[in-house]
């Protein structure tokens, strides 16, 4: 088999039709071939690409506050500074190796496929799909819940549904007209969102006790260390999800390693810093430590100015959030339809925007679908599924690795087979510890929905065979 070095860094549109292909493992294999006329796209640069990251993962230290109320502050500091080496920084070096070698929109399930075939290329598009997707509907309740505080008629009834269902087709719109657009966003909202925690840390300085920062919790409270486990999880995971974008980065190969490394640092810095200040200057009720606290912190701190600002910021995080997973989501499903993995008219862009029109158009439908049901046990089942994902990005990454060991990497993590094992298989036992805590309910749906993604790839299966619907060349399936 002839090993090719991808150097394909476009969106992959514009390709000419060719009669075979060949059997490299380059990325060009994967892409479509039909010629598509489209207006010139805008790509994704340095920092519009590094605030995309930034949602992907937290947009803001919104939601780590449950650490402090589940093991105390000196844990939830140690868990904030430790689980960046143990899995989000080991994340990261997995997605800047493979989706600058392989620099596509199907991102890790071109990864998948690459290693062990298109079946294992569908479940990975399956589970993370699913587990995005289900995100994304949890933000426009989590905009209204904070609205609510600020507007109460939006507690319940038909106000709140419409609000809900108006919030989900604007910024699905906004998503629409354009990538680089959701990009610059994502800029002015991180940047908006974090002011008021910047004032917060200054204002608590004054008052820090380090003290503080060594206490164990409350006696008498038991430790919760599920709730632990998952709220580190909740906050530092999806950093691969950007690898979906790829085909629309400018320069991948070297912007892609950049915007990961700061996206990474800045990320953990912006939950570190404000839970030091909070945890040193503040003392409350370990219960009262939930989802929201850093407002009444700043209301305790600097005063009720201060609460609303960033109550407002976690409303902006939150469609920050939205945008960036939206987007991920929808140019996952293009990337499957360039490499023959969906139907072809999937792939469709806006010809005004050279946006993905149907990848947008399923993820609100399934967004729209689930934004009025309960969360809490979906939400588990989705971690599930992601971590079942993750377990298969970082095989996929290890066997290619040994599959193609003289394959061209534009960046190489500096290990040798080795120790590229040790490094996955840190974050692998953690994996695997965040799906034996899970609920039986949770495995029971999570397994609903990988029986699901199994038929869905024999369906598809069926309709390549039977010519039912029009694919993309997929020279795997074509192998077998």
């Amino acid at each position: 088999m002839e090993i090719v070095t991808p150097t394909n860094e476009s969106n992959n549109a514009n390709i000419k039709t060719t009669s075979s292909i060949s059997m490299s493992s380059s990325i060009n294999d994967l892409l479509p071939t039909t010629t598509i006329t489209e207006p010139p796209q805008k790509k994704l640069t340095l920092l519009p690409l590094i605030f995309l990251i930034y949602f992907e993962v937290a947009g803001g230290p919104f939601g780590e506050e449950p650490a402090v109320q589940a093991a105390g502050p000196l844990f939830a500091l140690i868990g904030f500074l430790v689980f960046p080496f143990i899995w989000s920084i080991p994340e990261a070096l997995v997605t800047a190796e493979l989706s600058t070698t392989y620099p596509g929109n199907g991102g890790f399930v071109i990864w998948a496929q690459q290693a062990f075939g298109p079946f294992w290329g569908s479940m990975m598009g399956t589970w993370k799909f699913l587990s995005v997707v289900i995100n994304i509907a949890a933000f426009p309740i989590l905009c209204v819940d904070y609205l609510e505080r600020l507007f109460p008629i939006l507690d319940s009834g038909w106000p709140r549904y419409v609000v809900i269902f108006g919030m989900i087709i604007i910024l699905a719109l906004i998503n629409y007209i354009g990538i680089t657009i959701v990009g610059y966003v994502a800029v002015i909202l991180a940047l908006v969102s974090i002011a008021p925690f910047v004032l917060m840390i200054c204002f608590a300085i004054p008052k820090i006790k380090p003290v503080r920062w060594i206490s164990l919790g409350q006696k008498g409270v038991k430790k919760d260390w599920g709730l632990y486990i998952n709220t580190l999880f909740w906050n530092l995971n999806f950093f691969d999800s950007v690898s979906t974008l790829a085909g629309e980065v400018e320069n991948p190969h070297k912007t892609f390693p950049k915007a990961l490394f700061i996206a990474v640092l800045f990320t953990c810095l912006s939950y570190l810093i404000p839970l030091f200040a909070v945890t040193g200057s503040v003392s409350v009720d370990q219960s009262l430590w939930t989802t929201g606290f850093h407002a009444e912190a700043a209301y305790i701190i600097a005063g009720n100015w201060l609460k609303i600002w960033i109550e407002i910021g976690a409303v902006l995080s939150a469609i920050g959030l939205f945008q960036a997973q939206l987007s991920s989501s929808s140019y996952q499903i293009l990337g499957m339809a360039e490499i023959g993995v969906l139907p072809k008219i999937f792939e469709y862009r806006s010809k005004k925007f050279n946006t993905p029109l149907f990848g947008i158009l399923v993820s609100v439908g399934i967004v729209l679908g689930m934004a009025y049901m309960d969360f809490e046990v979906i939400i588990a089942a989705a971690n599930f599924l992601y971590s079942l994902g993750m377990l298969l990005e970082f095989a996929s990454f290890i066997w290619l690795r040994r599959k193609f060991p003289q394959l061209g990497r534009p960046f190489k993590v500096p290990m040798g087979l080795f120790g590229l094992i040790v490094m996955c298989l840190v974050p692998s036992a953690f994996l695997i510890l965040v799906m034996a805590i899970a609920t039986k309910i949770v495995y029971l749906i999570s397994g609903v929905m990988t029986i699901g993604g199994i038929g869905w790839y024999f369906l598809i299966k069926f309709c390549r065979t039977k010519k039912l619907l029009r694919f993309n060349t997929n020279h795997f399936e074509d192998e077998e």
